[in-house]
């Protein structure tokens, strides 16, 4: 039996732990999705990439947390005390962050206010990509992970990827391109016991319009049951109104797109992905922009 992606990080975490001296006995997985988050005793939280460029991106991922953390940017740390650098084990990406004891919902006028004060920095001196193709992984993924797909949903969906792309190329640039977070969803916005709010998980962090961080919200209004007084206190506290900017309806399709390249990726090893993929990609097909969408549950 082939294992799941739980179960292929949790063997190769216990293996990583033996090598640091970590206590993992009572390690808790907390999620699963472009990583294997893992919760151990010490306030350790341990990320197993699953994504094939973790590589490539998770020494810059490191740095950027350190340089905003220097800035008092409300971001979380990485544990360097512990480990300064990713681990790679049998293909697998590790980093290793300080844990934040969480209390309470952040609201998505705490995340507005956070984001217009990351686009007002200037952009770190480290060799950050571009968002030039936010489509790309989700291109790859549905080359390299057929098995999960049907002919038909495949040929759809390099057709539909082609479309969105020469629209997304064809967007004015208005502002000048911004330090992006590049995942700015409101579960990746966490509330600390003093009541302060901290921005986390930053494996997606790049330099391009500011639009592709403010997205997000609005589709999470779309898809996945924020209200539209949640967007609106999270376009009052930023200072800007996605719905006013010409290219909302493109910004809003190619987000759509890009939710779904994770679960064809994970779909073979994650049941929750298994589950998702034809939800959404069914939704995608017929054209039906708000079917409900879900997120594995933590």
């Amino acid at each position: 039996m082939t294992a799941t992606l739980a179960e292929e990080a949790t063997a190769l975490l216990h293996e990583v732990g033996r090598e640091l001296g970590l206590d993992t006995a009572d390690a808790r997985l907390m999620r699963v999705r472009s990583n294997a988050v893992f919760k151990l005793r010490g306030e350790i939280v341990v990320r197993i990439a699953t994504a094939p460029d973790a590589l490539t991106r998770l020494p810059v991922v490191l740095d950027v947390a350190r340089w905003l953390a220097e800035r008092g940017f409300p971001t979380v740390r990485p544990a360097d005390e512990l480990c300064d650098h990713p681990i790679v084990r049998s293909g697998r990406v590790i980093t290793f962050w300080r844990y934040i004891p969480v209390s309470g919902t952040p609201t998505t006028g705490e995340l507005g206010r956070v984001l217009r004060d990351l686009h007002r920095l200037p952009v770190p001196p480290f060799a950050l990509k571009r968002l030039a193709d936010p489509l790309a992984e989700v291109r790859r993924c549905v080359e390299t992970h057929s098995d999960v797909l049907t002919p038909q949903q495949r040929c759809w969906l390099r057709e539909r990827i082609a479309e969105l792309t020469e629209r997304w190329n064809e967007l004015e640039d208005v502002d000048p391109p911004v330090l992006l977070h590049g995942d700015a969803w409101i579960d990746n916005l966490l509330r600390r016991d003093d009541g302060d709010v901290v921005l986390c998980d930053w494996d997606g962090v790049a330099v391009g319009r500011r639009e592709w961080d403010l997205v997000h919200t609005y589709h999470g209004q779309r898809r996945f049951g924020l209200t539209c007084a949640d967007v609106d206190d999270f376009a009052a506290a930023y200072g800007h109104d996605l719905r006013d900017w010409p290219g909302y309806s493109t910004l809003m399709e190619v987000r759509d797109m890009y939710a779904i390249g994770v679960h064809i990726r994970n779909a073979a090893g994650d049941p929750f992905s298994r589950r998702e993929l034809p939800r959404r990609l069914e939704s995608l097909t017929k054209g039906d922009g708000s079917a409900r969408w879900y997120l594995a549950p933590a």
